[in-house]
């Protein structure tokens, strides 16, 4: 049977990409040695990683003056690197969720926070908008989608400060306009890698205007000098995102990878929508592309499980909602093919005709 896998994170990559991951497990362009035996500094891995960093830059369009870093961790470890290394006086963070929640956070031991507006008064469901922004802050910091509660900023704000973003699980779905930010971030293991692999596209120009002292290894302006490689980079996850950054662009790049992102979600969402059994989380007008979370409708909340196990038995696993909101999350990143939202869909349908009969 195919499986169809909706996992928020680590989440599915294109079969091609596994693929090629493998054999360079096995054995790297016909050496005898496994990738992972390889040294970071290798003339054989250098291309690697070039090639990655350049790769990320045309399909972003990523204009002159910043650069790429493909880092160790996560994104959480970026809640503190960036109010370390950018926040000199003020900075504003709209909270629309987790993962916006704990780098507000963290920066808060940096300097001044400034809180711009929040959606937890109705948890987390919608984007706020028609917010002051202070024109004094160093930067605004947004989440661009909320993998918990299914919300997405699928446009770049317009902000009078430079915008700083956690895009860990958007990134290459959509065109950027990457010149409105001072920085880019976000872990690798929904839309670009597997995990244990970070990437940062930030403005060199923006660094260097903070007094306190940064310890090396959580200094941009340390990593961009050495090349991603101030200590060892976590060299099979930067291969797996070459291979994936390769797949992007031979699918048509990042308009592409958006067209996709929006027609499987009208797929699933018209299916909530029109499903009595079935109920959305999100304001339709901030639904997530990538993380598409609903409910049972009223009266139906004890069919919660048997919904799982019944799409689970067709195929489509990894449906159950954060353990935080409970529910379902169906996760559909740029590797979801249209099939498996069809799937979820029909699953979807076919679970209202056997309880209605």
């Amino acid at each position: 049977m195919k499986k169809y896998n909706f996992n928020a994170g680590p989440s599915m990559l294109p079969r091609e990409v596994v693929e090629e991951t493998a054999k360079a497990v096995l054995d790297y362009n016909g050496m005898g040695l496994s990738l992972m035996e390889l040294s970071h500094r290798s003339a054989e891995f250098k291309p690697v990683l070039d090639e990655a960093r350049a790769l990320l830059k045309e399909l972003l369009d990523v204009p002159a003056g910043y650069e790429v870093l493909f880092l160790g961790g996560g994104a959480s470890m970026h809640f503190c690197m960036v109010p370390f290394n950018l926040l000199a006086r003020k900075a504003a963070y709209l909270n629309t969720g987790v993962w916006s929640s704990k780098a507000i956070k963290e920066a808060r031991l940096f300097g001044e926070v400034v809180e711009v507006a929040s959606s937890a008064d109705k948890a987390f469901s919608y984007i706020p908008k028609g917010f002051d922004i202070p024109a004094d802050a160093d930067y605004l910091h947004v989440t661009t989608n909320n993998t918990i509660y299914g919300t997405q900023l699928r446009k770049d704000i317009d902000s009078p400060v430079p915008l700083v973003a956690d895009m860990s699980s958007d990134i290459l779905s959509r065109p950027v306009d990457v010149s409105k930010y001072s920085c880019i971030y976000g872990g690798a293991q929904k839309n670009l890698a597997q995990s244990g692999l970070s990437f940062v596209i930030v403005r060199e120009s923006a660094l260097g205007k903070v007094e306190r002292a940064i310890p090396s290894i959580l200094d941009y302006g340390v990593h961009i000098a050495n090349g991603s490689m101030f200590n060892t980079p976590p060299t099979l996850p930067i291969y797996t995102a070459l291979c994936n950054l390769r797949w992007v662009k031979e699918q048509g790049g990042v308009v592409e990878m958006e067209r996709r992102a929006a027609e499987r979600a009208a797929v699933v969402y018209d299916e909530i929508d029109r499903n009595p059994l079935f109920r959305g989380t999100a304001v339709d007008e901030d639904r997530s592309y990538m993380n598409i979370d609903f409910v049972m409708a009223p009266g139906y909340e004890e069919l919660e499980d048997a919904f799982i196990e019944y799409a689970a038995a067709r195929g489509v696993v990894a449906i159950k909602g954060h353990r935080s909101v409970g529910g379902f999350r169906a996760s559909c990143y740029n590797a979801m093919p249209l099939e498996g939202a069809r799937m979820l869909a029909e699953c979807m349908r076919g679970f209202e005709n056997e309880i209605k009969g």
